[in-house]
């Protein structure tokens, strides 16, 4: 079995650039992939968690992997999704902000000894870079009637308040992914799929700049059997901080999840060797609550640690 179908089997894959190519990429030489995490708050949710799962899976099958984190493109702001702009954040709360998500990070990708992951920050490349050199190099390659299109934008534009700031996310999203494989020769980024055209955008930057093929892939959202984003509850996020979400709490949400979620999530978030959870695939009744303390406890194992 070839390492994608090592990913591809425990459900992560959902939409890619390329499927074959990638599937040839992950299954011949060993290829350098990147996470990009924006630091808009001090701690992580259960959404970053699960791809930083995939990122420590294809760590230990030999890929290298650089995770990003934005402290540039936290100042600007993600307008994914949003019905409003984002709160603008100062320079002091991002620099706060990075080093907690870079400690928490460490916690679950593996940064020294062999095989280590690289953190990088793009603020790096983005803090001496001249606006009309940027807008000159980069921005001229950006069709406005295709980036308004998006998925991205939609949203923001049936509320009527789209600001030109929020529009240039995208150039800088594209413009870390060229900078990345012009540095370091990465040649695939993944992410959550509500970031599928801005991670095209990169694969078009790079195109039109290099001539070359860059790829891209989203790992599935983690939904629920009626199809609700899983890691909410009524007070919130559950987060990865102890602080922000108790171990207790974070327990019991897994502990309760619903019957029909807790094999998917086993598959998907947990490091059970497959042939142990396919076992539980015939399990139902009293079994599934054996099964939801097992997820619970997997996890709250991974993030908190057994103590």
């Amino acid at each position: 079995m070839g390492d994608f179908e090592k990913i591809a089997e425990r459900g992560y894959i959902y939409q890619a650039t390329d499927l074959e190519k990638i599937k040839s990429m992950l299954n011949g030489e060993k290829i350098t992939f990147y996470l990009g995490i924006d630091p808009t708050a001090d701690s992580l949710h259960i959404g970053h968690f699960f791809a930083l799962t995939m990122v420590r899976r294809l760590q230990q099958l030999g890929h290298h992997a650089i995770i990003l984190v934005g402290g540039a493109t936290a100042l600007i702001g993600d307008p994914t999704g949003k019905s409003d702009m984002r709160k603008m954040l100062t320079d002091e709360q991002v620099v706060h902000n990075k080093e907690e998500v870079k400690n928490l990070v460490k916690k679950f990708v593996k940064t020294d000894g062999e095989n280590p992951a690289i953190i990088l920050d793009n603020n790096d490349w983005f803090k001496d870079e001249s606006y009309i050199d940027f807008m000159r190099r980069i921005g001229v390659h950006f069709n406005v009637n295709k980036m308004l299109a998006t998925q991205i934008y939609n949203k923001r534009l049936e509320n009527g308040g789209l600001t030109f700031l929020e529009l240039g996310y995208m150039l800088m999203q594209a413009y870390d992914f060229y900078e990345l494989l012009q540095d370091f020769g990465c040649n695939l980024q993944f992410g959550g799929d509500d970031q599928w055209s801005n991670m095209l955008a990169g694969t078009e930057l790079i195109r039109r700049k290099l001539g070359k093929d860059a790829s891209a892939m989203t790992i599935t959202l983690l939904l629920n059997s009626e199809g609700k984003k899983m890691g909410k509850t009524q007070s919130g996020a559950v987060w990865l901080d102890p602080n922000k979400t108790s171990p207790f709490d974070f327990y019991q949400y897994w502990r309760n999840v619903g019957d029909a979620d807790v094999l998917k999530c086993i598959r998907m978030l947990t490091f059970l060797p497959l042939e142990e959870i396919d076992k539980m695939d015939t399990w139902e009744g009293a079994q599934l609550n054996t099964a939801k303390e097992i997820l619970a406890y997997e996890l709250t194992n991974l993030v908190h640690g057994e103590e």
